[in-house]
């Protein structure tokens, strides 16, 4: 007889092991987790207060380095970062900010740019404290996102959602393609580079008082290419109109549309390979069209595949 695989819940043995560490708890609430191999939980500890436990398997041991790294680095240039409140290999209970993202808030709010845009302003008042930050600090936490990087992400894009979509036209179209999206990452990789968040997106913000935000998985903190984190807050998950937010936003500047193109074709990437968030593929890829249509490397080539793209979408 074959042995039937059991699968065990592992949130009860955290009760133990939190304990030795002086977390006393009385309830563990499984919470939704990301695309990532971490898993979460909510715990209620014995003075009615509340956290959230994260546990990191082996193979990614480095990011929970790196998010105490970036937690400290954040915390102390004025940056809302949740605290960390107890750690071990493989594990860690932070700060609970709220029961709610920025995205699920937006939810609730039938999208009231009215009442989100304060929070959208408080998150572009901490992208410019990123910057405060030394560069040679961070450019040893994690690679750049440079050129390669850049085009390592698109080429992922390429494979799970262009290719399998028929979306690159015949041979010599879809060569001109490729070079185009190549180019684009090039001049990117030409800009001189700043501290980015690397995925600032409403989702990872957490609606406090005051119209603060919490800002959530900073560990990929990098340097990256200007405006990065500004295109990856307007064009994923909600797509706030930059009106509603401030009146001097750099969107119509020519390296905003680089960067938002470049931004948006890894997001449908991410979205196609992970199956999560599929739901957003198709905004996001409307936005995506949009900005290469406006990018000079990319405007010729976007513009004889449009009508395919758009199709596709219907």
């Amino acid at each position: 007889m074959l042995a039937c695989a059991v699968m065990i819940d592992p949130w009860p043995i955290y009760k133990g092991i939190l304990a030795e560490h002086g977390v006393d708890i009385h309830a563990i609430e499984p919470l939704a987790g990301d695309v990532s191999s971490r898993r979460y939980a909510r715990i209620w500890l014995t003075d009615d207060t509340s956290a959230v436990l994260a546990i990191y398997p082996t193979e990614i041991l480095d990011a929970q380095r790196r998010f105490l790294t970036t937690t400290s680095w954040l915390a102390d240039i004025g940056v809302r970062v949740p605290a960390v409140r107890a750690y071990s290999k493989g594990w860690m209970v932070v700060e609970d900010l709220g029961p709610s993202t920025l995205a699920e808030h937006a939810m609730r709010t039938a999208t009231d740019w009215s009442l989100l845009a304060p929070y959208y302003r408080d998150a572009l008042r901490q992208i410019d404290r990123f910057e405060t930050l030394p560069h040679e600090r961070v450019a040893r936490l994690n690679p750049p996102l440079d050129e390669a990087l850049l085009r390592r992400e698109l080429e992922i894009t390429w494979k799970t959602f262009f290719v399998p979509r028929q979306l690159t036209g015949d041979a010599t179209t879809q060569d001109r393609l490729r070079a185009s999206f190549d180019d684009l990452c090039r001049t990117l990789g030409e800009r001189s580079p700043v501290v980015c968040h690397r995925d600032l997106t409403v989702r990872n913000l957490v609606p406090l008082p005051s119209h603060q935000v919490g800002i959530l998985d900073h560990q990929d903190l990098r340097l990256g290419p200007p405006l990065y984190d500004l295109a990856s807050l307007l064009n994923d998950t909600l797509f706030a109109p930059p009106s509603e937010i401030a009146d001097d936003l750099p969107v119509a500047h020519e390296d905003f549309a680089r960067v938002a193109a470049q931004r948006t074709l890894k997001a449908v990437g991410t979205y196609a390979r992970s199956g999560r968030h599929a739901n957003l593929i198709e905004p996001t890829f409307t936005r995506a069209i949009d900005f290469l249509l406006r990018v000079p490397e990319t405007t010729d080539v976007a513009a004889r595949l449009e009508t395919r793209w758009r199709q596709a979408l219907c």
